[in-house]
């Protein structure tokens, strides 16, 4: 029987575990050296109580990830809402449900967190089904994206 692999917060020694899945998150980027200012970053988000990082852990590897943002509001009585970025699985992980799980368990928790939504975008076609299983819903708002430069 295999086992599942374990959904949790990511602990603060495997950022080297995490920059190496996220070569499995765009194609050709190279992995980020770790240096003092990439470390000194890392520090600075993992003590940051607004930011969560979600992993699953399969025999001590991590084999997918996702970042949750809890960003403060004035709005829909002062709740906070949340934003899932950073979603990634190892390919050879990829469909057995985990990053479904993944996503379900982020929920759970902004849920728990007192946000009244959470967003996730894609560039990515043909994973509707994947992100609705997870329990996000697609055409329920529009999304816009601007970059440095092309203004």
């Amino acid at each position: 029987m295999r086992v599942l692999p374990m959904i949790r917060k990511i602990h603060e020694e495997e950022l080297s575990k995490l920059l190496e899945l996220y070569t499995h998150l765009h194609a050709g980027e190279a992995e980020l050296a770790v240096d003092a200012r990439v470390a000194e970053l890392w520090r600075r988000i993992f003590h940051d109580p607004q930011l969560h990082y979600f992993v699953a852990e399969e025999d001590g590897r991590l084999v997918a990830s996702c970042t949750l943002a809890v960003i403060s509001n004035l709005t829909r009585g002062a709740r906070p809402y949340g934003v899932v970025e950073n979603v990634v699985t190892h390919p050879d992980f990829r469909r057995r449900g985990i990053g479904a799980r993944l996503l379900r368990e982020t929920l759970q928790e902004a849920w728990a967190l007192g946000c009244y939504k959470v967003m996730l975008m894609t560039g990515r076609d043909g994973l509707e089904p994947f992100y609705e299983k997870a329990g996000f819903k697609a055409g329920v708002k529009t999304a816009f994206v601007a970059k440095p430069g092309e203004l």
